[in-house]
């Protein structure tokens, strides 16, 4: 049994550290006892949001529970390295949905690199290299010639050659932390140097080769959260599309023109914030979604309906809350969510702006 570290999860106006080691309770009180961290008991798992929810663990301090989130993924990964896109509350042998999507798929590397550096177990990541490995391989089958990846395998394993900005941007992440292990396990990956350089330079100048998704907040800010725009050209995204977004002391919408603010989404655009420097409107935008916080789980709430003044949908999510806890531990301090998140020893592929 480990004790959590919340220190650096209190923040004024956001978590107080009772709240802190409530919300971490309520994350682990939905992990199943073999490792899976479902949306919330009873509903679905997906590989991405499981992957999420372990991160705020291990931010937490919550090691041994991180790692057997980690450790289920590994044990139920397809043979051909892939997971599928929803398993009933997190059993692996009662799959919802069998399409196969890139992003989810992708996102384990984010996870290992984060609680390697959270941990420092070489036996960890030597563990779940086969399993990185794998799973990069298999999206990278599914990259464009213009370097953007395809977001899925449908059931029967066709490909879907149309990309999506967001799912692609979050493979980028997930990438360059690939990357971060090779190098760390001293195994150079050139090809997916090359890989992740391609696609950072689809995302930087080629908005035409992906689905037009512009109404989605995640399309708005991934790039930047992703780590393919930095610097002044991520703020400058950040800056240009904030009042179509951004709804003051609610949250982020989660598409326009709905009036619907969700937590994922506002915690999400505030660890792109700090990203770029900008951590008190990363904090503004934290203290505007405690309106979705449950007092009796220390969950949050997935989203509101300010023209109605509803809470919908009713489900308090496991990736809520663990977005936010993650958000919360980059304005702390905490030095691996900061390192994955920032950036810090992460390569950026190779990416020639002269390519076409």
């Amino acid at each position: 049994m480990t004790t959590p570290r919340t220190e650096h999860l209190v923040l004024p106006g956001v978590l107080t550290a009772e709240q802190a080691a409530a919300t971490v309770a309520g994350i682990l009180a939905g992990q199943r006892e073999d490792g899976a961290i479902p949306w919330f008991r009873g509903h679905h798992l997906d590989p991405w949001d499981h992957t999420e929810a372990a991160m705020a663990l291990d931010a937490a301090g919550e090691h041994e529970a991180a790692e057997r989130a980690y450790t289920w993924l590994a044990r139920h990964q397809n043979e051909d390295g892939s997971w599928y896109a929803a398993y009933a509350d997190g059993a692996h042998d009662d799959v919802t949905d069998r399409a196969r999507e890139s992003n989810f798929v992708a996102y384990i590397a984010v996870g290992v690199w984060h609680h390697y550096l959270s941990t420092g177990d070489d036996t960890f990541l030597d563990r779940m290299w086969p399993a990185v490995y794998a799973a990069v391989e298999w999206v990278l089958r599914l990259q464009q010639p213009g370097g953007q990846i395809g977001w899925r395998r449908e059931d029967d394993g066709t490909p879907t050659a149309d990309a999506l900005l967001t799912g692609s941007s979050s493979v980028h992440h997930a990438l360059r932390c690939a990357l971060a292990i090779a190098e760390q396990r001293e195994e150079p990956q050139p090809d997916w140097e090359l890989a992740a350089g391609a696609l950072r330079h689809a995302i930087r100048r080629h908005p035409e080769r992906f689905l037009d998704k512009d109404r989605y907040s995640m399309d708005w800010y991934y790039p930047v959260l992703g780590g393919a725009l930095t610097g002044a050209e991520a703020k400058a995204r950040i800056e240009a599309d904030w009042d179509r977004f951004v709804v003051p002391g609610l949250g982020v919408r989660c598409v326009v023109p709905n009036p619907w603010v969700t937590g994922g989404e506002s915690s999400e655009l505030a660890l792109a914030l700090w990203a770029v420097g900008e951590s008190d409107r990363a904090l503004e935008i934290l203290q505007s979604i405690q309106h979705l916080r449950d007092p009796a789980t220390g969950l949050y709430w997935t989203g509101y309906v300010f023209e109605d003044d509803a809470i919908w949908p009713r489900e308090l999510t496991t990736w809520t809350a663990g977005s936010l806890l993650l958000a919360v531990a980059a304005l702390g301090g905490h030095e691996a969510t900061c390192a994955v998140f920032g950036g810090e020893h992460l390569p950026a592929g190779l990416d020639p702006d002269c390519c076409t």
